[in-house]
């Protein structure tokens, strides 16, 4: 008889603690996965207001990016936590070689197609030269930034779906902290080196996922892990490759549609002033770190659920649901309380106009309130992702960056102006909350022959 303690700690350790212990370290790890782009929104603002409206317009791409490398890196890690519940070690052990190569192709696919229509993406929102040049001077870099986000992540996801969540937290803090070391350096040009600007931050910001991807291979291969990383499992395998893709695809369409949003937001905006554009590319980096906070408690509640919805355990997964909604409206309402609490100080961080406090309090103020909405509602379309409802938890996530917002966001530019705009995102997420309840109410988990 297989003793307790040979068993997975995701199959016997108790529901909250181990949601806690699992979700903390990715929770810090996606919080640092987002500072980049804050970080150098924080010194780049420093330069002039143009340099951070440049910075802002090329945020959706470098967003697009973590969203491809997220789209790989958790479907490996649903599907290695679900063939590690059903003790399948081989087919774990295949997918996470098969993850890696994938990571590299297409990280490798997307910086060339970047690299040969970044210039249009960003005349198309400003005519200003100077802009253009600043924004092209940092994505001439930053686009190489692409391939060791999507081989890291592709491994701090492998890691997780085993159930170490604190070594991917180590190497993602460790590049998080080369960023920040080298930000201000090559920016400003201490310590001996020429002031770069924004091209410094770029240079910065690969540096630092640069790091985090040596690291993670480190860990990989000469730590103990539940899986291995062995020549014989680098052969493609085409029905694995397809259900990375699928199984992660809901976090693909939820990451995608934040790149798409801003897009779509930024379309509204310059209507109104470039000022607008610096101010909402400021806001939504730190949107994204509460988002991405809260994305880290779902990628520690994702493994938990899937190892129990293959290993046939429906009680435990229904608890994970439940504690985990819990822990994300505790997470999102401090948020906002700390964002209406600090308004103001957030936005002297980054050398704001006049004009930009003029709107600004408001509209982080009733764009944070959706927040509280946001947790409950990925919850649930992470739950459907996790028993095989991949079609519900896209809709979920398209309802709530689009097919709901853009409508909403229309009459209200029209009716109210930027305070439309603003107020378009919480009542998009009060919609789209009670759309996913009514979701979950009607939906049947087959738990007894479920299988991806």
């Amino acid at each position: 008889m297989e003793g307790v303690s040979t068993k997975n700690k995701m199959e016997v350790e108790p529901i909250k603690s181990l949601i806690l212990k699992m979700s903390i370290p990715p929770l810090i790890s996606m919080c640092m996965q987002y500072s980049y782009n804050l970080i150098d929104c924080i010194f780049v603002s420093c330069i002039s207001d143009k340099s951070l409206s440049a910075v802002s317009i090329i945020f959706p791409i470098t967003t697009l990016f973590l969203a491809i490398a997220i789209w790989i890196g958790v479907g490996v890690s649903v599907l290695v936590a679900k063939y590690l519940g059903e003790k399948d070690e081989e087919k774990a052990n295949t997918i996470v070689a098969n993850g890696i190569i994938v990571s590299f192709v297409v990280s490798s696919t997307v910086t060339f197609i970047t690299m040969n229509i970044i210039r249009g993406f960003i005349m198309s929102f400003t005519s200003d030269t100077e802009i253009i040049n600043q924004a092209m001077a940092y994505m001439d870099i930053c686009v190489f930034m692409a391939i060791p986000c999507a081989v890291h992540i592709c491994i701090q996801k492998v890691l997780q779906g085993t159930g170490n969540m604190l070594a991917p937290m180590c190497f993602q803090i460790a590049g998080v902290v080369v960023n920040l070391i080298f930000d201000p350096v090559l920016i400003f040009g201490y310590l001996g080196f020429k002031p770069m600007g924004v091209r410094g931050a770029a240079i910065a910001t690969v540096m630092g996922y640069t790091f985090s991807t040596i690291l993670a291979f480190l860990v990989l291969i000469f730590q103990k892990q539940k899986v291995k990383l062995g020549l014989k499992y680098f052969i493609i395998r085409f029905n694995h490759v397809r259900d990375i893709f699928v199984v992660g695809f809901p976090s693909f369409i939820m990451n995608v549609l934040g790149a798409a949003m801003v897009y779509n937001t930024n379309l509204f905006l310059k209507n109104y002033s470039e000022i607008a554009i610096a101010f909402f590319g400021a806001y939504f980096k730190i949107q994204q770190m509460v988002i991405m906070t809260l994305n880290g408690l779902i990628q520690g509640c994702i493994p938990v659920m899937s190892y129990n919805y293959g290993a046939k355990r429906e009680d435990r997964l229904k608890e994970s649901l439940k504690i985990g909604t819990i822990v994300a409206i505790i997470l999102t309402s401090f948020s906002i309380i700390m964002l209406w609490t600090f308004t103001k100080n957030i936005l002297l961080t980054f050398n704001p106009p006049k004009e930009m406090f003029e709107f600004g309090i408001f509209g982080i103020r009733v764009m944070s309130l959706s927040y509280v909405f946001v947790g409950i509602t990925t919850m649930i379309a992470s739950y459907m992702q996790s028993t095989k409802n991949v079609g519900k938890s896209i809709w979920i996530n398209l309802c709530r960056q689009l097919l709901v917002l853009i409508p909403i966001m229309f009459i209200g530019s029209q009716t109210f102006g930027l305070a439309g705009i603003w107020s378009a995102f919480l009542a998009t997420e009060i919609i789209c909350v009670l759309l996913s309840l009514i979701l979950y109410k009607n939906t049947k988990i087959d738990i007894e022959n479920g299988v991806i």
